[in-house]
């Protein structure tokens, strides 16, 4: 099982979950992060760490964010490990409660 980054992610990027992973199965997008499905140990550290909430076990995925499974397993090769926090956006509270955001995420 992993755990996966869905919709919230976009355009917000907090950083917190990558400093608590122990494997750092994170990785950056210009404007989203992802989990690496076949690194992830299903610690659970990084879902409560998530200022966005935007974390869930493949188990759990709200309706209509299953697809993020996938995208998580395709763009994570794509995109570099991040192992550090960095400053979120400067307007990442402003985005961090919109909803039906997903035609902003940059790949």
């Amino acid at each position: 099982m992993t755990f996966v980054v869905t919709e919230n992610c976009i355009k917000c990027k907090y950083t917190d979950c990558v400093e608590v992973c122990p494997v750092d199965c994170f990785h950056e997008g210009p404007n989203f992060l992802v989990i690496d499905p076949d690194e992830c140990i299903d610690c659970t550290l990084c879902e409560p760490e998530c200022p966005a909430e935007a974390i869930y076990s493949e188990d759990e995925l709200p309706p209509g964010q299953e697809h993020f499974l996938d995208l998580n397993a395709e763009l994570a090769p794509q995109w570099p490990v991040i192992t550090e926090a960095k400053e979120p956006p400067a307007d990442a509270d402003d985005w961090k409660d919109v909803e039906d955001k997903e035609q902003h995420l940059q790949r």
